[in-house]
């Protein structure tokens, strides 16, 4: 019942109901405009620029560290404090790296210690952040 691993991620995380997305890309990416979108439509911040996740059974869970909890950096306005939880458990991977080209796009996974994560890539439409949210509340459909 203990933790088996533990990592660090250069990603923003924010979750709704329990579940959270890692946020992942380079600097300058986008990490937390995007963390900022899906927190103005109703998810909470888990952890911004810096996201631990730790695999403890067959979850893995992301939690900020102590020093940056309840922060998120605006560009131009400076750092925010947010509403947001201390873990939640990571539901999938969006990788801003990698641009998504297909309007239905096949299933992508990536490892995280171990265990397979759902993928996503960066998709360049406002509605973005809200199919993200709403694939947190429902899932994907495999139909």
């Amino acid at each position: 019942m203990g933790t088996e691993a533990c990592t660090s991620y250069h990603a923003s995380c924010v979750a709704y109901n329990g579940e959270a997305l890692l946020i992942t890309g380079a600097s300058g990416s986008g990490k937390s405009s995007c963390a900022l979108s899906l927190m103005a439509y109703g998810a909470q911040l888990v952890a911004d620029d810096r996201t631990q996740v730790r695999r403890v059974n067959e979850k893995l869970i992301a939690e900020a560290p102590d020093r940056i909890s309840g922060l998120i950096e605006a560009r131009g306005l400076g750092i925010l404090q947010a509403d947001h939880v201390a873990s939640a458990q990571v539901k999938a991977i969006i990788d801003l790296n990698e641009t998504e080209n297909e309007r239905l796009p096949v299933y992508r996974e990536r490892d995280i210690l171990g265990l397979s994560v759902p993928l996503f890539f960066r998709v360049d439409a406002p509605y973005f952040a809200a199919a993200l949210l709403q694939f947190l509340k429902a899932g994907r459909s495999d139909r």
